[in-house]
């Protein structure tokens, strides 16, 4: 279709009749030459100036892009200080936990030896009643069965004077 469009075109202008005119007067060269003369000269200073206040926009936002780069390093430079000394603190806070934690793993195991110390005394001396109060209480059987015996034995074997004699042995040794 292209190659078709181009045909057509190049035989339209075969065709045509086309050849150059160099009579000056005829062409108005003169005229168009005096015409491109006053643009090229009322033009270039227009387009300078023009270029000069663009050249100067172009200067002043290249100048505020460099002063604000130079801020934002800045502020870089003072943000990473900042950090670096927020790392120190935070490594100094973590040392300080962990410093803090074994103190109170250790005061924790140290009141829990001595509690099991205590507690293990207590214990001791508790059971210690105990046995005292059970051996007591074995013995206090012990001597009312005994007595019970021995008063058994001796109701039977005892008469009415030695039971008059032991009696009054007994109340004058409570008088010495």
């Amino acid at each position: 279709m292209i190659n078709q469009t181009l045909n057509s075109f190049s035989g339209k202008l075969s065709d045509l009749a086309l050849s150059l005119n160099t009579d000056i007067f005829e062409t108005n060269v003169i005229n168009i030459t005096i015409l491109l003369a006053g643009v090229i000269y009322l033009g270039s200073n227009a387009l300078s100036t023009s270029l000069s206040e663009r050249q100067q926009k172009i200067l002043g936002s290249i100048q505020e892009s460099e002063e604000r780069l130079a801020e934002a390093t800045a502020k870089l430079t003072e943000s990473e200080k900042q950090l670096t000394q927020a790392q120190l603190v935070i490594d100094s806070i973590n040392t300080d936990a962990k410093t803090t934690a074994s103190n109170v793993k250790v005061a924790i195991l140290a009141d829990g030896k001595v509690e099991i110390e205590r507690l293990t005394t207590a214990s001791k001396s508790q059971v210690a009643t105990i046995e005292a109060k059970v051996k007591k209480q074995i013995s206090d059987y012990v001597i009312a069965l005994a007595l019970q015996r021995v008063t058994l034995q001796l109701e039977g074997k005892i008469s009415s004077t030695l039971q008059q004699q032991i009696i009054d042995r007994n109340i004058s040794k409570l008088g010495d």
